[in-house]
């Protein structure tokens, strides 16, 4: 009786490992073996174009634990059990994560949208929304700028996405743009002549002229504009050097700068 047990336990053992336990081995070894080769086809095929290294690693460690989940489901329904429970568990738990997350996902498509549509590179100097610095970071759920004073701001990217960004590097060349109060005393082209010597620093482009003009007539001062061209890289040494300028030229050549002030008369 025992040794006849024995026997049926054996044969449905052995009838189990022949129907389910090699075919689903097989099978996970052949989707690991796919798995890798499909995602190493991936890297190479994204390595050609220019799309940058983060966004490259992300899709592909997305593409791949997608197909591991799905190699698993396989397997075990290839095993014999039921995975209609664990689909829809999976499914409540993905939106579950989804709703807490949704902040972070935000963030993420916003690292994705940054990486392809590439509206700024690490060390451009940008304006983003109030903020502008230099790019030192482009993470995928964060941006971070280094400010003129030394300052490190993380931007959340959903916020980055949404912001109106002005990059100062990407063209390579800057303006610098100067306005300068004078007295009304002073001779007109007098001040602009004196704004043209104050413009003469090294840094500027020679292919492109000093403009100099009366900007706008205010209570107290005429209000000059002076604009130069410069590489990005040399816009605050040219702007700070010309403001120095304009101070020492218009006291060498005798041009009021003027600044708010009330006078007051007295009758007897």
């Amino acid at each position: 009786m025992l040794e006849e047990k024995l026997e049926a336990l054996w044969q449905r053992v052995s009838t189990y490992v022949s129907d389910h336990l090699l075919g689903a081995l097989l099978l996970f070894l052949c989707g690991w073996f796919l798995i890798r080769l499909v995602v190493r086809l991936l890297k190479k095929l994204l390595g050609k174009t220019k799309m940058e290294q983060p966004f490259v690693s992300l899709i592909s460690s997305v593409l791949r634990t997608v197909m591991m989940i799905l190699l698993f489901l396989m397997t075990a329904s290839r095993l014999g059990i039921d995975v209609t429970g664990v689909i829809a568990l999976a499914s409540v738990l993905t939106l579950a994560i989804s709703l807490s997350l949704q902040s972070a996902l935000g963030n993420l498509f916003g690292g994705f949208t940054l990486l392809h549509t590439k509206p700024f590179r690490i060390d451009d100097y940008v304006e983003i929304g109030s903020q502008a610095g230099t790019v030192k970071q482009i993470g995928l759920t964060y941006t971070r700028l280094l400010t003129p004073d030394g300052k490190t701001v993380s931007m959340p990217n959903s916020t980055v996405v949404a912001a109106d960004v002005v990059n100062y590097t990407v063209e390579g060349i800057r303006r610098v743009d100067i306005s300068v109060d004078a007295s009304y005393d002073a001779d007109t082209d007098a001040v602009l002549e004196a704004l043209l010597e104050a413009a003469r620093v090294d840094g500027i482009l020679q292919d492109r002229d000093p403009y100099v003009a009366v900007g706008e007539y205010k209570e107290s001062a005429v209000g000059y504009i002076l604009q130069v061209w410069t590489t990005a890289d040399k816009y605050w040494p040219v702007k700070h050097t010309i403001h120095r300028n304009i101070r020492e030229v218009f006291k060498a050549r005798g041009v009021e700068m003027t600044y708010p002030h009330l006078n007051v008369h007295l009758e007897k």
